[in-house]
């Protein structure tokens, strides 16, 4: 089956007529629309403990609720994409938005844990149909030299959710209790919805998404190499960042609060690599890559030596941070000049990869914090990027890079 849409297929730039502020606030929509589905995602890391006690269940059940939805995420991305092949992509964002804002209803008003879990499972869905649709949009909604900005500011809400929506879910969940951060943030994605649906163009789908289409990326060596590097740098990155706080309090030997200042610092140094990655992987996605993951690898592997000073441990994590920034925006951007026919097949690959690899990534530093400590697991996701950088370095068959 070919990749690239027939000649009758709905002309991928359906919004080019739309004014230039029109389009950008469609851009903006859909950075709100990850933004809260990033932050949805990774707000029980501060509210594990409250929510832990009260369902008297352990520490280790409720991390289920971070785990959960990027197992799902990764399962749903292809089902829910290929199952809404031919609806359109503004209505199918819309109600996805609904089903965050259903999950997070759900889970403020549990009243037993296996409910709390249902709304995760809802969770992962919604990852899993919004992220391939939203993350290929830009080059669509803003099209020309613009795409490639439209596509760092998009992208921009992934360090965006751990800077801002996390910490204040996190005090919020503090101040009136963990169900209230939930329920605001149902109230977010509603709101989030509607304007998606009041200011995105009609986005009929690209082209029709089958199985035979995925199977056929997959046997593309530029697609097999995105995924190979995808999976060593997300690996890499979250079984180590999963255990950041623990090794700032045990090596480092700083506070709670100063632990949330490092992290603030972290998170902008993440904006900041998303907009100049986004600029470079515009041109040289391998380059980009090689470079993030080079970075992330001299942090992790500098952290258990230098991090046990505060001025050493800041100027790290201001590294990583920026680094890790890039990676989103250049994972997807490797994957789309891998399968320029294809732009939501790509993501589709690009979202289950990258959600099913961040639930491995913490599953694997857990267990190496459990056997060793957090600065053998910085060490070791040090030595797993490490390894991305040869491979961001392959050169398939005669295949030039996108």
């Amino acid at each position: 089956m070919p990749l690239t849409p027939p000649a009758t297929a709905p002309a991928p730039c359906a919004p080019a007529g739309r004014p230039p502020r029109g389009r950008w606030l469609a851009v903006a929509s859909v950075t709100a629309g990850i933004f809260a589905l990033v932050t949805v995602e990774i707000l029980p890391i501060g509210l594990l403990p409250a929510i832990g006690d009260d369902f008297a269940v352990t520490d280790g059940t409720a991390g289920l609720t971070m785990t959960m939805p990027g197992l799902l995420a990764a399962l749903a991305a292809p089902v829910v994409t290929t199952a809404t092949a031919r609806v359109d992509r503004r209505a199918l964002l819309g109600a996805l938005m609904l089903l965050l804002a259903a999950a997070n209803v759900l889970a403020a008003t549990a009243p037993a844990y296996w409910l709390v879990l249902v709304s995760r499972v809802a969770v992962g869905v919604a990852i899993g149909g919004f992220w391939p649709i939203a993350a290929g949009l830009a080059g669509r909604l803003v099209p020309g030299e613009a795409a490639g900005r439209a596509k760092a500011v998009v992208f921009s809400a992934v360090p965006l959710g751990s800077v801002l929506g996390v910490p204040l879910g996190t005090l919020v969940g503090d101040v009136a209790g963990w169900r209230t951060a939930f329920a605001l943030l149902g109230a977010l994605s509603v709101a989030v919805g509607a304007a998606m649906l009041a200011v995105l163009p009609p986005l009929p789908p690209a082209e029709p998404l089958h199985p035979a289409i995925l199977g056929g990326l997959l046997r593309r060596p530029r697609v097999r190499l995105a995924l190979a590097m995808t999976f060593l740098v997300v690996l890499a990155h979250f079984g180590a960042y999963t255990y950041v706080a623990p090794f700032l309090d045990e090596v480092t030997g700083v506070g709670p609060g100063l632990v949330t200042v490092f992290l603030l610092v972290y998170g902008a140094a993440g904006v900041l690599g998303n907009f100049a990655g986004g600029a470079v992987a515009a041109r040289r996605p391998r380059a980009a890559f090689a470079c993030a993951a080079w970075l992330i690898a001299l942090a992790t592997l500098l952290l258990p030596w230098a991090g046990r000073w505060m001025g050493g441990a800041v100027v790290l994590l201001v590294v990583w941070g920026a680094a890790y920034g890039a990676v989103p925006v250049c994972s997807q951007t490797w994957f789309a000049g891998a399968a320029p026919g294809a732009p939501e097949a790509a993501s589709v690959l690009f979202t289950a990869s990258f959600q099913a690899t961040i639930s491995l990534g913490a599953l694997a530093g857990g267990a190496v914090v459990d056997r060793a400590s957090t600065a053998a697991v910085m060490a070791a996701g040090g030595l797993v990027a490490a390894l991305a950088v040869p491979v961001a370095c392959a050169r398939p068959g005669a295949h030039r890079e996108g």
